[in-house]
């Protein structure tokens, strides 16, 4: 089988120190590398064979480069011939791969992906049937399961792109930090997302947008999520675990409800009120 010609072996012209090679070398920044080359918006890193066939078959995103443990050369071979020849495919033997992002990768397989310019909440929400809006949320396992359960339950559109876009508030973490693509499992590169500047005041474009905005709180005073239907488009409010949402946010929603919980037990976690909500409010199927 013929080699592609994408394929670069490290040790030989390219070394670790190679600036082409400078995400992987600053794996553990949250935003990482800045500017690049092909890349003004910076990249991000995606881990894991199936995460990285995703990021190539399913995303909305398109690869830098990708870089592999030579153990892992059919593999690479077959990335290769996905990606084209205008994405280079590094591989490294594993000593020399753990030298170069600093730590053990024990799945061998790395990609970097190309970020996408923050659209405005108008563009990414268009055609959506729900959207998940999320307030100081600064852990990366809760807005990679977040991500996951939007992709899952969020419903679908004939395109086949998640129709349950993610939207943060200012101080929420990256959703294209290494971890929280693979708590997602990948899907944080599915689901559109972008960011809302003006905070709390910009929840009110979602109500002219034709969303109804729902936040999800544990005060008694809120609506049993079971008695709240029939609404067409929901845009779902959660907070972080602790001080949930803010009362400015609170504010300008449309409705407040709670998930009824047994005695004894007075918050849940966010992935799982999430995931219950959109389960109670949208159809998974097509859009």
């Amino acid at each position: 089988m013929k080699t592609p010609t994408n394929i670069i072996l490290i040790g030989g012209d390219i070394t670790p120190e190679d600036d082409r090679l400078i995400e992987y070398r600053q794996l553990r920044e949250n935003r990482l590398a800045g500017p690049l080359e092909g890349a003004p918006e910076g990249v991000f890193i995606a881990e894991g064979d199936k995460v990285v066939k995703l990021l190539l078959e399913q995303s909305l995103y398109q690869p830098r480069s990708l870089l592999l443990a030579d153990t892992r050369k059919k593999l690479a071979v077959e990335f290769a011939e996905m990606v084209g020849p205008g994405v280079p495919v590094y591989l490294a033997t594993r000593p020399v791969m753990d030298e170069i992002v600093g730590f053990p990768i024990h799945r061998g397989v790395l990609a970097s992906g190309i970020r996408r310019s923050m659209e405005p909440v108008s563009a990414v929400l268009e055609g959506a049937r729900a959207c998940v809006v999320l307030e100081g949320l600064s852990n990366h396992d809760n807005v990679g399961g977040v991500m996951r359960v939007a992709a899952a339950l969020g419903g679908v559109s004939v395109t086949g792109v998640p129709a349950c876009p993610l939207l943060l508030d200012p101080t929420s973490c990256d959703p294209l930090y290494r971890k929280s693509i693979r708590v997602s499992m990948g899907h944080a590169l599915r689901v559109p997302f972008t960011r809302v500047p003006d905070w709390p005041r910009g929840l009110a474009e979602l109500s002219q947008l034709g969303f109804t905005t729902i936040a999800l709180t544990t005060d008694e005073d809120a609506e049993p999520i079971g008695e709240v239907g029939g609404i067409e488009r929901p845009a779902v409010l959660l907070g972080a675990e602790g001080p949930g949402l803010s009362q400015g946010a609170q504010e300008s929603v449309d409705v407040r409800v709670r998930i009824p919980m047994s005695a004894g037990v007075d918050s849940l976690n966010v992935v799982t009120a999430g995931a219950i909500a959109l389960s109670k409010m949208v159809d998974p199927g097509l859009a």
